[in-house]
Formats: C-alpha cells, structure tokens, sequence
C-alpha cells in the first residue's frame, strides 16, 4: 500500500500494540521541529467490543516497537485502515 508509510508493532506492551503511519499529502505537519504523521494506534481486534482503535498523530521510529510488513498486521487492523484509505 503507497498509501501507508510505515507500520509498527510494540508486542502487547500497551493496548495499542499496532501503529500505522499513513504517508501521502496532508499527513504530515510540523510540530516543535519534528515531523509528526497522522497514525492510527490499535489493538490486534480494533471491531471487538473490548479491543481498541483510535486515531491521532505520532512520530514513527522505533520507540513504537519493531517496524513490521503489511502482511504481518492482523486481518481486522488491514480492514480498519481500509476503511480508512477507501
């Protein structure tokens, strides 16, 4: 996906143990000095009554967790930013 800079997975350590960056025009800003990118923070169920799923802005690197391929994100994450992208 062109769409989605770059995806990250913290190991469970938080409730939003998967972060998506997405990449593209108007998703990056500014913000004291540093680049910050509109994200996606969720976890590995975003649909489940108990699971998590919110939107904000973040800076990637790897204080999200280990940079993963798009494969390798849970099928209900893939369709959250789906419908996010669509």
């Amino acid at each position: 996906m062109r769409i989605v800079h770059s995806i990250y997975d913290n190991g469970g350590a938080t409730c939003d143990r998967y972060t998506v960056y997405y990449g593209g025009r108007g998703t990056v800003r500014w913000q004291d000095g540093a680049r910050v990118r509109l994200c996606v923070g969720m976890s590995g169920a975003p649909f489940h009554p108990q699971g998590y799923g919110q939107h904000g802005e973040g800076k990637p690197g790897r204080h999200n967790g280990r940079r993963i391929a798009w494969a390798d994100l849970p099928a209900d994450c893939r369709r959250l930013v789906e419908m996010d992208l669509a």
